[in-house]
């Protein structure tokens, strides 16, 4: 199943958050979340969380992973821990200020991907 994004490329101008992804074939690596924002404008900010579920219904009140505030397009990574949660999903918030139209503008993508897998293609 994996690697696959979590929330394909697309352009976002508020807050919002991804489709339900079933992690059941891959619930025992960590896995490593990418961020890539391909787009942005000047005093705005993105912020995104991953969050689980056991049922797809309920979601955990903590995040299981965060990518904190980015204001510049790149690629970010983090690790998303082994949780005992089958279904994630992503939320952002995004937030402008100052001159400028008062939406944001981000274009970005969230891929999934085995942890182990990108360890091993690095020492190849």
């Amino acid at each position: 199943m994996l690697p696959n994004f979590l929330f394909e490329e697309s352009t976002i101008r508020e807050s919002g958050e991804s489709r339900v992804f079933d992690l059941a074939e891959n619930n025992t690596d960590n896995l490593l979340l990418t961020l890539g924002i391909t787009h942005a404008v000047e005093q705005e900010c993105l912020e995104v969380e991953i969050v689980g579920s056991s049922d797809g219904e309920t979601w955990s009140s903590r995040p299981l992973a965060t990518f904190t505030q980015k204001f510049y397009c790149g690629t970010y990574q983090t690790i998303l821990p082994r949780s005992p949660y089958r279904f994630v999903k992503a939320i952002w918030r995004a937030r402008r200020w100052g001159r400028g139209g008062p939406r944001p503008f981000f274009r970005f993508y969230i891929y999934l991907q085995p942890a182990r897998a990108r360890v091993m293609a690095g020492a190849a």
